[in-house]
């Protein structure tokens, strides 16, 4: 692992899980407010899937700023990653699943991710991290992966959607949190963002 400064006018820290790689994931962590790090262990099941082959960007927000500047943050990881890897990929958890779904659509087409995996998508947290209309938007792969007792999130909607526009739904004996379903979101997740790498 090496820790990296993602540049973009924003103080960003990142974990570079396997330096080396030629294919990389970003991982969006969850909500900053409520403890969201790139030490998450959801993202931390994520990266742990893609070993040895594929490196994962986990990234903490910058300051606090209602979800625009953190969409910002994973665009500018979303560039960092591209300028370094030949294939990148995009994860995000909770908050971090709409910040991702964002910034998968308004990538600029040279850092468009190849793929997109989101797990516990809120439906819409404010007009700027619309998760459902974000997927209108998006020209790549995407899985959304809920937990069947998930009732912390609106994430139905996202499902809804997902499933008209023919992307891939998995759905995990699971609340909110996942807790005790590490290793199920890895076996979940990992495959789909490395297949479509």
């Amino acid at each position: 692992m090496t820790t990296v400064g993602i540049p973009g006018g924003r103080d960003v820290t990142a974990s570079l899980d396997r330096p080396a790689s030629d294919t990389v994931v970003v991982a969006c962590p969850p909500h900053p407010q409520y403890g969201g790090k790139r030490s998450d262990t959801r993202l931390q099941s994520v990266s742990d899937a893609l070993a040895p082959d594929v490196g994962c960007l986990r990234f903490d927000y910058g300051a606090w700023d209602e979800g625009r500047g953190e969409r910002v943050d994973a665009e500018n990881a979303l560039a960092w990653a591209s300028e370094r890897a030949d294939s990148v990929g995009l994860f995000g958890y909770s908050f971090g699943a709409a910040v991702a779904l964002r910034a998968a659509a308004e990538a600029e087409s040279h850092v468009c991710p190849a793929v997109l995996s989101v797990l516990a998508p809120p439906a819409g947290l404010t007009d700027h991290l619309d998760g459902t209309a974000a997927l209108d938007a998006i020209d790549c792969p995407v899985q959304v992966v809920v937990g069947e007792r998930d009732d912390t999130v609106d994430w139905e909607p996202v499902v809804d959607r997902a499933a008209d526009l023919g992307h891939a739904v998995e759905r995990l004996p699971a609340d909110h949190h996942f807790v005790g379903q590490s290793g199920r979101i890895g076996e979940t997740v990992g495959p789909f963002l490395r297949d479509h790498l």
